[in-house]
């Protein structure tokens, strides 16, 4: 079977899967795990990185133009000739868009199955793994998988505190304008023992009202935009600094241009010096298998419980 990923969850999902080998071809976002990069590269980006604020003018004012963020090289994906073309249809601003994959799908012959992968909770990244497992014929690694997954979650989950009221955090995944997390975000989050205020999770339909016997039960919307007064009025405790699609590095650039703002000194998490940058192109914004290592860190480092952190998690204290 051959296999093209068009996203990096997916990428990292077929290989913890074991199926490396049936991978021709990837996204030029895949960089995880490493035995990857030598495949070609199918995609590539109209936009380029230079500050925050540049970035979301950038890419707002295509979205408003009808100006595709991404290129696809259909030359190259007709020359590979895959058979499952793994894609997603959640995020426009994360990856190429589906209609162009189905576009030029429908004209190859044979034509490629297309799984769209599109989670909005913790549970649907569980149930991606199925769903690609059984895409590419490894449905059993895929149970497996899962079943790992859940051990280490809810194995992490009971180093939470359950009668001690968590800080109320803000995830930042954007600086320029400031944006908070959502979909899994704030349920990891809650899970975790804190609460996420500005874009909090709630009750899925028909799961009634209580709250404490029913966290898997809870979801959130996409993420929002804030404005700096919402975010002071917020007063988090915590403060998590993860863009969007940045590394570490960047994300401490990112930091740099905000943290002499007034808006940025008010907050009581800044003040106090609880304040975490993550690697969000790696870590919590990429829905795959790591979401459990992103838990494992969210409660470690919320809990004072440092032995949970996995090694090398990329992160570091603002300083």
């Amino acid at each position: 079977m051959r296999v093209v990923s068009l996203i990096p969850s997916a990428t990292e999902t077929l290989c913890r899967l074991g199926g490396s080998a049936k991978l021709v071809g990837r996204s030029h976002e895949c960089d995880f795990p490493s035995d990857t990069m030598n495949r070609p590269v199918l995609t590539s980006q109209t936009t380029e990185f230079t500050t925050s604020s540049e970035v979301d003018a950038t890419v707002s004012a295509s979205i408003a133009a009808g100006t595709p963020l991404y290129r696809l090289n259909e030359a190259l994906l007709r020359e590979l000739r895959p058979d499952v073309i793994l894609t997603q249809d959640l995020c426009q601003v994360c990856s190429i868009d589906l209609d162009t994959v189905r576009a030029v799908a429908a004209s190859m012959s044979p034509q490629p199955r297309i799984v769209s992968v599109n989670p909005e909770t913790f549970e649907d990244v569980l149930d991606d793994v199925l769903t690609i497992g059984e895409a590419v014929g490894l449905t059993d690694n895929a149970e497996s998988l899962v079943v790992d997954l859940r051990e280490r979650f809810y194995r992490t989950s009971e180093a939470v505190p359950s009668f001690v009221e968590g800080p109320s955090v803000a995830f930042l995944e954007w600086t320029d304008p400031v944006f908070v997390g959502g979909h899994w975000t704030p349920q990891l989050i809650d899970r975790a023992g804190a609460s996420h205020t500005l874009n909090p999770t709630f009750a899925a339909a028909d799961t009634g009202s209580g709250v404490a016997a029913q966290l898997d039960q809870r979801i959130a919307g996409k993420s929002v935009r804030v404005s700096h007064e919402d975010l002071v009025v917020s007063r988090p405790e915590a403060v998590i600094v993860c863009p969007c699609g940045l590394d570490l590095a960047a994300t401490r650039r990112a930091v740099k241009e905000i943290e002499d703002e007034s808006w940025w000194r008010e907050l009581p998490a800044v003040k106090s010096g609880r304040v975490a940058l993550v690697d969000g192109n790696q870590m919590f914004n990429r829905p795959g298998p790591r979401l459990v290592d992103a838990f494992e860190w969210l409660v470690g480092w919320l809990n004072d419980r440092p032995e949970l952190i996995p090694q090398g998690f990329p992160w570091e204290s603002w300083k």
